[in-house]
């Protein structure tokens, strides 16, 4: 069953203003749609991009969102990606009815429960405790309803003593953490999240997660933006990637983020890295293959090489280099000139550095980024500080590693990244 339908949306918003103009242009473009006739306030450009005149203040209008069509089912778990700009939160809050289209129709079937940002779905005079009975009302539950899941709500929220005082006076980690948990345990069938894991610590963006497989093991529809991979590899079973306004690619979770990742493998490093005495600069990281290919996505136990390109506005010596793979716990291994004192002399002029890892015991379906940093000759001063310079996925059938649990693919994708060879044993 279709939950959610959009049907070539798009969203404008004029900028440099914070009203809409005036509201004899804004009666003249309702007209002209509500007759089905071409908007008099707007005109092609030479781009082929559509923009309103305006004589008063000659601020355009930017297309946030262009000509989307999504069909999303009850049930589905749906991640949402792309760069900052693209358009996902905007997407988001047309799915939440917070805004309106400009053009083009949203259909929604089921109750939404939806975290945008702070500050949004509370009033800041209401105490926690109000605020959870207003979201509930909106969302046309009784009180005896409320009330069955206030305990539940409080108590992950962890702010039992701060219930009873006006959220104007929450921290902003308190006050996500509640937002959190109004909009996951009240009763919606459509829970809509809009990087909620880039907020609070690490141990309530663990309940995050867990509760969010949790909501999502029950039925409900959900909709996520997050820029963490690795959640959307973890939580979601399909994936919509956004460019500038429109919808590049909709489907399986992996195949879709392979392909965003593939993308993004041009733009690494587009803008120049200097050292920080701005004598070195990195002009360019690729990640290749064992045939020396460019890759975003590599095949289980394969060897990843990390090259670096950079030239040298001065003879820089025997400076250090490191370079290393992290995961969503943290650093997993690296390999550093700290370590094995093999530092080139670097001379003034252009080069190329290489660091390869061999056979890289990760687990598949999980995302890596790759750092680098560079010290000086004395192996303590730093030229650059340690610097995420990109991301890879690692592929692979888990039968070969005699993976064949029920649960294996998906424990995979949350799972300790490294893989090691292993025995069980058992007497009795």
């Amino acid at each position: 069953m279709i939950v959610i339908k959009a049907e070539s949306i798009s969203k404008k918003y004029r900028l440099g203003t914070f009203g809409t103009g005036s509201f004899r242009k804004d009666f003249q473009s309702w007209w002209a749609k509500l007759r089905k006739k071409e908007d008099p306030n707007e005109v092609i450009r030479e781009d082929h991009e559509y923009r309103v005149e305006d004589s008063e203040n000659k601020n355009p209008l930017f297309w946030a969102l262009k000509d989307i069509d999504l069909e999303i089912n009850a049930g589905d778990r749906i991640g949402i990606i792309g760069r900052n700009g693209a358009g996902k939160s905007t997407l988001l809050k047309l799915f939440s009815r917070v805004t309106a289209p400009t053009t083009g129709i949203i259909k929604v079937r089921g109750r939404i429960a939806s975290l945008l940002e702070v500050g949004t779905g509370f009033h800041p005079e209401l105490t926690g405790k109000e605020n959870i009975y207003l979201n509930g009302a909106i969302l046309g539950m009784s009180k005896k309803e409320i009330r069955m899941k206030m305990d539940e709500i409080i108590e992950f929220a962890e702010i039992e003593q701060f219930i009873d005082t006006p959220v104007k006076r929450y921290s902003s980690g308190m006050y996500v953490r509640l937002a959190f948990s109004v909009a996951a345990h009240l009763q919606s069938e459509i829970l809509i999240l809009d990087e909620v894991l880039a907020v609070g610590d690490t141990k309530f963006q663990k309940k995050c997660m867990q509760k969010i497989s949790e909501v999502g093991g029950q039925g409900r529809t959900i909709l996520f933006v997050s820029h963490n991979l690795n959640s959307i590899l973890a939580l979601c079973n399909k994936v919509a990637h956004l460019r500038a306004g429109r919808l590049v690619e909709f489907g399986d979770t992996q195949q879709v983020v392979n392909n965003y990742l593939d993308s993004l493998a041009d733009s690494q490093l587009q803008s120049k890295i200097r050292s920080a005495d701005g004598n070195l600069v990195i002009k360019r990281i690729r990640f290749l293959d064992k045939k020396d290919k460019v890759k975003n996505i590599f095949p289980m136990l394969s060897d990843l090489c990390v090259e670096i390109t950079y030239e040298a506005l001065k003879d820089m010596g025997t400076i250090t280099f490191t370079v290393g793979v992290t995961g969503v716990s943290g650093a997993l291994f690296m390999g550093s000139m700290i370590y094995d004192g093999r530092r080139p002399n670097i001379k003034k002029g252009t080069g190329v550095l290489r660091c390869t890892f061999k056979e890289m015991p990760l687990m598949p379906g999980q995302m890596y980024s790759v750092f680098l940093a560079i010290r000086g000759v004395d192996y303590e001063t730093p030229l650059m500080a340690a610097l995420d310079v990109g991301s890879f996925t690692v592929e692979g059938d888990l039968k070969k590693l005699k993976y064949n649990g029920p649960l294996a693919k998906q424990t995979a994708k949350v799972s300790g990244p490294i893989i090691i060879d292993y025995k069980w044993e058992h007497t009795s």
